[in-house]
């Protein structure tokens, strides 16, 4: 049994992941360097008029995507009734024809 020869030696433990909450780390440096102030869960720039005129579009976009998103729902709501409707029918139309071929066969063996 050596007394030096097994000497103690930890493996190295891996390099932790940054996991950032924020999401400024998304944000390209031309955007970083801009003072920016948190506002409902969004980053904005304090810029001025232009930084403001940006971000009033960008609200708007938002809202006008809320809105197409709504109209998406309802009318994929309207396609889903339209289907069910459709097959209503189709099932009712095929109970009527298999009535009408019943009583066909009926008469014909009366006959």
């Amino acid at each position: 049994m050596p007394l030096f020869g097994n000497t103690f030696s930890p493996k190295k433990t891996p390099p932790r992941k940054s996991a950032s909450l924020s999401n400024l780390h998304s944000l390209d440096r031309s955007t970083r360097e801009v003072d920016l102030k948190f506002e409902n869960g969004q980053w904005i720039a304090e810029t001025g008029i232009s930084g403001a005129v940006d971000w009033r579009e960008a609200q708007r976009l938002r809202r006008r995507n809320q809105q197409l998103e709504e109209e998406n729902s309802l009318l994929r709501l309207k396609v889903d009734i339209l289907l069910d409707m459709l097959s209503e029918t189709t099932a009712e139309s095929h109970l009527t024809e298999k009535e009408l071929d019943e009583l066909k066969s009926v008469s014909r063996r009366r006959k």
